[in-house]
């Protein structure tokens, strides 16, 4: 990946010691900026950086990761966290790749990938009702739908918009070690799907593809989830 990328814009909404140490130890490579995705001005303000610093370039590659999963644990009826999940998990990927097109159009590669689940699949909800958070589920279809009216839209552009699902990780949402992959393991297996031809996958849904994982009941075998 060194050949391919040379400049990456690690966003945070706040202090984050994990990306200040990554940021020393690729110095001029990764470089840190302030971005919160339920806060419109924070995005155009982040937007006008990154453009500073590029200069007369473009941007490649957008990743919009921020995401939220909270619980209820009574099932819909007693829903009271969607508007916060919509926030964050739809208006805020929403705002984020409007501040950022013209920068992506001025780019070479034209990918948008978002961070999504298999959650989100209306055809899988049933088997997956027995996880307790609706708004979740239903912010994430939501953002299925937004990944796929882009992708429409910017189609004859070259654009690849893609609702990439990562895999259960090992991080503070996933629920540490009682998930599947580390965090190395699911970013390396998602940026191969990245840096596929936008043509295959521009509005699908796929699911890494990790060696071993294939024929697992948790399977990760690239395949596309249904929507």
């Amino acid at each position: 990946m060194e050949g391919q990328v040379g400049k990456v814009f690690a966003t945070a909404r706040g202090d984050s010691s994990a990306l200040s140490e990554l940021a020393k130890a690729s110095p001029g490579r990764v470089e840190l900026i302030k971005l919160d995705v339920t806060d419109q001005t924070s995005i155009e303000k982040a937007a006008v950086e990154v453009r500073g610093k590029l200069g007369d370039k473009g941007l490649d590659v957008l990743i919009n990761n921020a995401g939220v999963c909270q619980y209820t644990s009574d099932g819909v009826k007693s829903m009271d966290n969607l508007q916060d999940s919509f926030t964050i998990n739809v208006m805020g990927v929403h705002w984020t790749t409007q501040a950022f097109l013209p920068l992506l159009q001025k780019g070479s590669l034209k990918k948008v990938a978002n961070i999504t689940t298999n959650f989100g699949s209306i055809t899988l909800a049933p088997a997956v009702q027995f996880m307790p958070a609706p708004a979740y589920k239903i912010s994430k279809a939501a953002l299925h739908a937004l990944t796929v009216q882009y992708a429409l839209d910017h189609a004859d552009e070259g654009f690849s918009f893609v609702a990439l699902c990562p895999g259960w990780l090992k991080t503070d949402l996933g629920g540490g070690e009682m998930a599947d992959l580390t965090p190395e393991e699911g970013a390396k297996a998602s940026v191969d799907i990245i840096f596929k031809p936008n043509s295959e996958t521009n509005g699908n849904m796929p699911k890494v593809l990790v060696k071993g994982w294939e024929t697992k009941s948790h399977c990760y075998d690239g395949t596309n989830v249904p929507w």
